[in-house]
């Protein structure tokens, strides 16, 4: 559920159904697997140790936003990633306990339909398909080490004039997203050749066609939120709004710590009502990242708080993509399953990561341990 954040949203259709017909081919409540892997996908969106591409997304909105102050402020599209990727760890822990101290137990009286007693048929893979998948993981590890052996030498393209690779001017950290891009095609087209579902480059337009085809509604978000972003940074307004609502933070003279938490409550409450991240953060970053770097707190730092704030209540939030998605999911083995039923079901792991993932962040803050590539926790007028 974790690794499946780097693929976008196959998790929902793949990892989610998987989780139920584990459980009901292992004698355990099927809802129960549904459940875990929900919150594994869904509530634990930001905890990933592998670079996706909600990485580079975000840190573009949160650059922008940081602007707002200083014009001349950049943000590494990595700028949390070894927060991320401990967070993995937590995401997976939390999520075990909650699914056999709390979720099965709960589900112990809850009878499995009849007609739904047999685990749905996955069907298996072909000897060709089987093939074809070996040799795309192979592709995806030759493109890895490729790119480690490019990266090796001190005077390497890749790395900055003063041979660094996590510099802002290095090549590298510039060409995050065409390089997700290129090491996730090699294998997707590797695949497609030796299955025999790529026979003409025809057929491979045609898959990348249908792919885009589901971000027209994406698309158009982002027109209206580039609109808005360059509305407001033309205003000033979130300059006054950075201002005012520093003097206010001062004047609370709240720590840091407490400021995060709150950041960190809001986001999840604001996530109840619009639930897709980028959208979001498109709307609310402006105005709090630019307030809270005139208190002295990064826009990394904000950004890591606005990811947790941003997981924990997905799953729980009926206006989530794909939240009507999963019930369908929980009634191929009870029926009478309803929104209401699966909110309940997963408040206990909205409410456990909310408070063990802020907990998380404090400490890890505490300790010192770096966010991510040239990531500060602070930030100097």
């Amino acid at each position: 559920a974790i690794i499946s954040h780097t693929a976008a949203d196959a998790g929902y259709v793949l990892v989610i159904p998987l989780g139920g017909i584990i459980f009901h081919a292992a004698g355990r409540h099927p809802l129960a697997g549904i459940a875990a892997a929900f919150a594994g996908v869904s509530g634990g969106f930001s905890a990933n140790f592998i670079p996706s591409g909600i990485d580079p997304l975000l840190a573009g909105f949160t650059q922008t936003a940081a602007q707002v102050l200083d014009p001349e402020y950049v943000v590494n599209p990595l700028a949390n990633i070894f927060f991320t990727g401990l967070s993995s760890v937590i995401i997976v822990a939390i999520g075990w306990y909650v699914t056999e101290k709390i979720i099965e137990p709960r589900l112990a009286k809850m009878p499995i339909d009849e007609d739904a007693e047999t685990a749905p048929n996955l069907g298996s893979f072909t000897e060709l398909e089987s093939k074809a998948f070996r040799y795309a993981g192979w592709a995806m590890m030759a493109g890895i080490v490729l790119l480690v052996a490019a990266l090796l030498p001190e005077n390497s393209a890749l790395r900055s004039p003063e041979g660094e690779i996590t510099a802002f001017s290095a090549p590298i950290m510039k060409s995050i997203v065409p390089l997700i891009f290129i090491l996730f095609i090699i294998p997707g087209y590797v695949y497609g050749k030796v299955s025999g579902t790529f026979k003409t480059s025809n057929d491979i337009i045609k898959a990348m066609a249908d792919t885009m085809s589901t971000m027209g509604a994406y698309i158009v978000m982002s027109f209206f939120c580039a609109q808005f972003l360059s509305a407001f940074a033309q205003s000033n307004i979130g300059t006054m709004l950075a201002l005012y609502g520093a003097e206010g933070l001062k004047a609370m003279n709240l720590p840091g710590e407490a400021t995060i938490i709150g950041m960190i409550l809001l986001t999840a409450a604001v996530n109840l009502l619009i639930g897709s991240a980028s959208a979001k953060w498109a709307l609310i970053g402006p105005i709090l990242v630019p307030m809270l770097m005139a208190v002295g707190i990064s826009p990394e730092l904000s950004q890591a708080a606005y990811r947790v704030g941003d997981s924990v209540s997905n799953i729980i939030s009926p206006l989530m993509v794909f939240f009507p998605l999963v019930v369908v999911y929980c009634q191929r083995y009870v029926k009478s399953t309803g929104i209401g039923t699966l909110a309940s079901l997963m408040m206990p792991f909205s409410i456990a990561m909310l408070i063990g993932w802020s907990i998380f962040l404090v400490l890890y803050w505490m300790v010192g341990i770096p966010l991510g590539i040239q990531a500060p926790y602070t930030y100097t007028m």
